[in-house]
Formats: C-alpha cells, structure tokens, sequence
C-alpha cells in the first residue's frame, strides 16, 4: 500500500509516522516552499502526549517544550475561579507540554525524515486536481507560480491540508468558507520574566473577552520563558463575515489591541508590559466549519483541521489530529481493502469530533468562567456565593470526558 498525504503540517506528519511505524509507504506533499516552524504556542495534553511519547518523542519535546504544572482560570479582574496541577502531577502517566506549535511540527518533522528518509516530504507541491478509480487515487501538483510539476499516485489519499483543505473543497464544493464565531484573536510570544511557578498557565475572562497566558520555553536569558499570550473579543455576531481571511502569519498592530488589554487585571502578570515588549503578533479570525456528515469517499479522506476545525478551546485541536493519525495507521493496516479501511476510520472518529467542534461552541472547559461572568460580572467577594465546586468540576471535568483526556481514558487507553 502506499499513502498520499495532502499537508505537511502537524496532522500529516502524525499520520506520516504511524504509518512508517506500520510498514506503509507513505509521502508528504506540502504546498509551502519548505516545512518552517510557524505559529505561535499550543498545548499538548495528556492524550496526544501518550501518542508522542509511544512514538519515542518524549525526550525531543522536552528539549524544546515546558511540562506545564498547573491550569489556572480566572475573571477578569484576576480572581481566581478554578486552579487545578497538570499532567504527571495530576496523576496522568505522561506530562502536559506548553510548546511553540513550530517547534512541534520541527519535531515530527525531523523524526520523520530520520525514519523514512528526506525523499519521502515534497515541499513546494500545491494539489490542484486528483482522480481515483478502482485501483487508485492520482494527484496533480502546481507550484507556487501554478504551474504543473507532476503527479503521484497511490492506494490513499489523505487530506491534512487545514482549515482552507484542497481536498475537502473537492468533495464538498458547495460549502463555502469557514464560519467566524465573531470573535478576533491576537496571538503572540516573547521572552518575559518567570512568573508563579514557571510552568503556570492562566486563561483569565470568558468568550466574550479572553486573555490566555503560557510559558512554551525557556528564554533567551536566565530567569526567563518565552511566554505565549492570546488575546480574544469579541466584536460581532456570530456567523458574521470575517474583515480578513484567516492567515496565521497575518501580522497585527499595537494600537487594534490598546483598548483591550485594558479589560484585564491580572496580579501575577504585566500584561501590558508583556504585549508591549511583543514587537511582532499575530492577528486571527476564530473559525471553525460546520461538522460534516461524512469525511471519506473511496479512497480518499480527511483528517486535522481538514476535518474538523474547531475553536481554540480546552487546548484540543491538535490532539484531535494526533488521534485521527493514530485511527487512520491502524485502520489501514488491519483492512486489506482502502475504501473499507477509511470508513472504518471514519465511523471511529467523525461522532467524537463532531461533538467537541459543538461543545468548543459553547466554550469548552473555559465555561466555568462564562458562567461565574454570567452571575457576577463584576467578582465576587466569595466564590462559593456564585456557584459551587460541583458545578465547577462537572465543567471541567465533563469537557475532558469528551474529548478524550480524562485521567482515566488516558491512563487506561
């Protein structure tokens, strides 16, 4: 069997290295100039780490990546709503690790080219066309210029190419662009002095207006991390066209983001000193699609943000797609026929993602901050007026239930 994969981004170099592990032949296909360590920081928690860590990548992301200790939500006003450890001190089998998301995929992307060898990822390969029959799938690539520099062909094809997918808009034509929850982001690192224990994220306000605090790595200086900060509001309605295409790279300026620092006060951190000293960030509409009703046809499927993109909530996106690499290498390798395969991957995985593109909706496990807001806009003198640890818990601990992550699924997979 030998596998296409569409996207060389986290979700293709994770299914990349099951498959090798698998015996499967399989290539890359990237439509960028070469595989750049882009973005800024996300989380792996413990389900996607055990992945990583079963793939014998626990020792690389340490060397570029902080265990993270502690979660810690928060109003706006910096009172503290729920705190809770992470990962081993949690009691799970494997670490959290805060990381630069560019410095992940430099990690699976590394491991690969060890594994399978560098003639095995095609940089500069746009797909603009792919057929299949009965025997196989073939893909037409342009480059950057569009102009055709050939094709490939093999018994699968998988779609990880993002939120804007190639593949995805081949089989579904008529979907349109991506759905804006009316929210704006603006994301960001630079290196910052220690703060609590070093390893601390804070995720301070709710929907309408979030901060997001982390440390990814170790600073340039001693006493430092380079600290991750996202900045969320939000300024129209739901569904509403967004002012600018969703771009990663799309820089932002000082002054959009003025008068929104000023919503948070939050005693362990300068945040405004923070974003000042930020001389380049990002800004970025929070999207996501729809869930589809089915993801493969023949031989052909999607996975990753292909699949489901979903809001940056409860830190899961990208260990969704490391889930739905695991699903795909197992499948194919236990099912002598493609198509049978891919829907067996798909009646796996699409239930359980669809679901948390729906809960993320509604705020993830960051709700316990929505609803504190919602019943005491302004703090509170005691927490325990507002709403009870129960309810906190069934928030929290319900979220990670369905995504996959509770201690017990993650222990016990």
């Amino acid at each position: 069997m030998k596998v296409l994969i569409i996207g060389g981004g986290i979700a293709g170099h994770m299914v990349a290295l099951y498959l090798h592990r698998k015996g499967i032949d399989c290539e890359i296909f990237e439509q960028t100039d070469g595989i750049r360590e882009l973005g800024v920081g996300i989380n792996a928690l413990p389900h996607a780490v055990a992945e990583l860590a079963d793939l014998g990548l626990l020792d690389q992301l340490d060397e570029v990546a902080i265990r993270t200790h502690e979660l810690i939500y928060t109003n706006r006003q910096g009172q503290q709503i729920w705190r809770s450890v992470c990962g081993i001190e949690a009691g799970y089998d494997v670490p959290q690790f805060s990381i630069h998301r560019g410095r992940l995929q430099g990690v699976l992307h590394r491991a690969f080219i060890r594994r399978a060898g560098r003639g095995k990822v095609h940089a500069g390969h746009r797909l603009v066309a792919f057929d299949q029959d009965a025997d196989g799938v073939t893909a037409q690539f342009a480059d950057r210029d569009g102009h055709l520099i050939g094709s490939a062909r093999g018994d699968v094809l998988l779609g990880a190419d993002g939120i804007h997918s190639a593949v995805r808009a081949a089989l579904f034509p008529e979907e349109g662009p991506p759905r804006w929850n009316g929210v704006m982001m603006w994301r960001g690192a630079t290196d910052w002095p220690r703060y609590l224990t070093g390893r601390s994220m804070i995720i301070a306000g709710g929907t309408a207006a979030k901060l997001v605090l982390y440390p990814i790595a170790e600073g340039a200086t001693p006493g430092t991390r380079l600290t991750n900060w996202a900045l969320c509001v939000r300024s129209a309605e739901a569904g509403a066209t967004p002012p600018r295409r969703e771009d990663w790279s799309r820089l932002a300026d000082h002054a959009d983001i003025e008068q929104v620092v000023q919503m948070f006060s939050i005693p362990h951190v300068d945040v405004r000193g923070l974003m000042a000293a930020t001389t380049q960030f990002y800004e970025y509409p929070m999207c996501d699609r729809d869930p589809l009703p089915y993801w493969t046809q023949g031989r052909v499927t999607l996975l990753g943000d292909a699949a489901h993109p979903m809001y940056p909530m409860g830190s899961n996106g990208a260990g969704q797609s490391i889930l739905d690499g695991k699903s795909l290498s197992e499948v194919l390798s236990q099912h002598a026929d493609p198509a049978t395969a891919l829907l067996a991957y798909q009646d796996e995985r699409l239930p359980v993602t669809s679901q948390i593109v729906q809960r993320n909706r509604k705020g993830g496990p960051e709700g316990v901050i929505d609803e504190v807001e919602r019943r005491a806009p302004e703090g509170f003198d005691r927490l325990e007026n507002v709403i009870t640890i129960k309810e906190l818990r069934e928030i929290v601990q319900g979220y990670a239930r369905t995504a996959g992550y509770s201690r017990e699924q993650v222990n016990h997979r």
